[in-house]
């Protein structure tokens, strides 16, 4: 089985104030604070997070 290809993403901007669901969709991927960076599994359900909150995040590819 090949190995999923992984993304990092960055929090760059606050969920206060968004529309409901952001701050959860941020919890969702490891994220709640400014500058946070977690390490993900590329899968189009966490690419589907990301759309979600596009603009409070940046995402890096990996290798």
């Amino acid at each position: 089985m090949p190995e999923r290809r992984r993304i990092r993403v960055i929090q760059v901007a606050s969920a206060a104030g968004r529309k409901p669901g952001q701050k959860e969709t941020l919890i969702g991927l490891g994220l709640n604070k400014l500058r946070r960076v977690r390490e993900l599994e590329d899968t189009p359900a966490v690419r589907g997070m990301i759309r979600k909150v596009a603009h409070l995040v940046k995402v890096e590819e990996l290798g």
